[in-house]
């Protein structure tokens, strides 16, 4: 490999035996290099690919304004994040997670602390990446000597929310936010309080995660089974009708109409975490 650019002396940029443009990280790698010369593989500690082009580009842009130890961290945060998590995560999260870390040191260090006005819920529905978020917090304040607190972890989580479920950082926000304000319609309009430690709470949450997830990918089903439509609307119309105004608030917030397909699963988890036996 012939290095194409040396961006400082620990990370030099060259293309692989494929010829895609890559990222390769390792102490030394860069120190008195120049482009042209042979890459020092046996230097090399982590190789990063990204297929799309303006986000390499990005990526490279950004790996000239932080310090290496910084994406050294961040890109250990992830691979614990992988391993953990057990799903493909989207590899711009290589970029947007170091480029939000650097900027959390920096903050830190000027005593500048942003409050998460979603900390609640993201504590509430996404648990397994506020973990994550702790974990990458902890590390970071034992790394750098900095303070770093829980509403910086629930910011981290969000990157990790974005990065399973191909949405944009701004989407994964607002999910918190509309995970609450759905489950507060449901509970306001059947008059119930759910049991929020229970198996059947616990999925209805889940349900709802992953269908606003979908109708942001613009992914939701547009068939509809009939029979079983009409049958769950006879059975459960209470329910059903928690979930056409859950439809209206998607509506609303999302611009996207949910599928009759989806109102039914929705209804069905309703019936469910409500624990009506009707």
């Amino acid at each position: 490999m012939i290095i194409e650019k040396v961006i400082n002396n620990n990370i030099i940029s060259t293309h692989d035996s494929a010829g895609r443009e890559i990222v390769v990280m390792g102490r030394g790698i860069g120190f008195k290099q120049k482009p042209g010369a042979e890459v020092d593989e046996s230097r090399a500690e982590k190789i990063f690919r990204l297929d799309n082009t303006t986000q390499f580009e990005q990526f490279m842009e950004l790996l000239e304004k932080i310090p290496a130890d910084h994406l050294a961290i961040a890109d250990e945060i992830i691979t614990h994040a992988k391993q953990v998590l057990n799903v493909k995560l989207n590899p711009m999260l290589y970029v947007t997670l170091t480029d939000h870390i650097s900027f959390a040191i920096e903050r830190s260090k000027q005593n500048i602390l942003l409050e998460n006005a979603l900390l609640f819920e993201i504590k509430s529905f996404y648990k397994q990446e506020y973990l994550l978020g702790s974990y990458a917090v902890d590390l970071i304040n034992q790394r750098f000597g900095v303070h770093l607190g829980d509403d910086e972890a629930g910011f981290i989580a969000l990157h990790f929310v974005n990065a399973e479920y191909g949405t944009e950082i701004h989407q994964a926000m607002n999910f918190p936010q509309q995970m609450r304000q759905i489950i507060s319609i449901v509970e306001s309009d059947l008059g119930i309080t759910f049991d929020e430690s229970s198996l059947a709470y616990e999925r209805f949450a889940t349900h709802i995660k992953f269908l606003l997830q979908r109708v942001y990918r613009k992914e939701t089903s547009a068939e509809t089974l009939m029979e079983l439509s009409d049958s769950i609307r006879k059975s459960c119309p209470k329910e059903y009708h928690a979930s056409c105004l859950v439809a209206d608030y998607i509506e609303q917030t999302c611009g996207t109409r949910i599928a009759e397909e989806e109102m039914i699963y929705l209804t069905i988890h309703i019936h469910r975490a409500s624990g009506r036996k009707e």
